[in-house]
């Protein structure tokens, strides 16, 4: 399961009042040892929210509280890293499901996802369901709804 950069991001965020939920659904996929990722996007996009003052609608990080938090989530999470299939996959979803704008970013999420067969995506954006086989999973469902862990994903050649 690929854990979206708005659950990594209220995870960080103590005072939101999603931030429980998120932590509480990392907290229990860990538990049932759920194999959990996140790709070089992921990063990229927390540090610009994480770095962005408050006042810009981000969470106004130093560089250091950013780096601390960047560090955690590489040690919680597998890292997916791109390659060229990952690229071929994007053009393919883009161009599929005519995606234009900052859904871009949510199809180059979902090329990773399908390229090394990863099924579910944990979010707060029900943007994924436009993507054939992957699964939306908000994260105050991981309780009821995921009780172990799937096979393990095997990695692109």
């Amino acid at each position: 399961m690929l854990v979206d950069t708005n659950v990594l991001l209220r995870a960080a965020q103590p005072n939101h009042p999603l931030h429980g939920i998120a932590v509480q659904a990392i907290s229990l996929l860990l538990k049932q040892e759920y194999p959990l990722y996140v790709t070089i996007q992921n990063f990229a996009e927390f540090w610009n929210a994480a770095t962005r003052p408050a006042a810009n609608n981000g969470l106004g990080f130093t560089i250091e509280e950013a780096r601390e938090e960047l560090e955690k989530i590489e040690g919680f999470f597998e890292l997916l890293t791109e390659n060229t299939a990952c690229f071929d996959m994007w053009k393919s979803l883009v161009i599929a499901h005519r995606i234009c704008g900052v859904t871009v970013h949510d199809a180059r999420l979902a090329a990773v996802m399908l390229t090394y067969g990863v099924t579910a995506v944990l979010t707060f954006d029900s943007g994924f369901q436009r993507f054939p086989g992957i699964e939306v999973v908000s994260p105050g469902e991981v309780g009821p709804r995921l009780s172990r862990p799937p096979a393990p994903t095997p990695s692109p050649d």
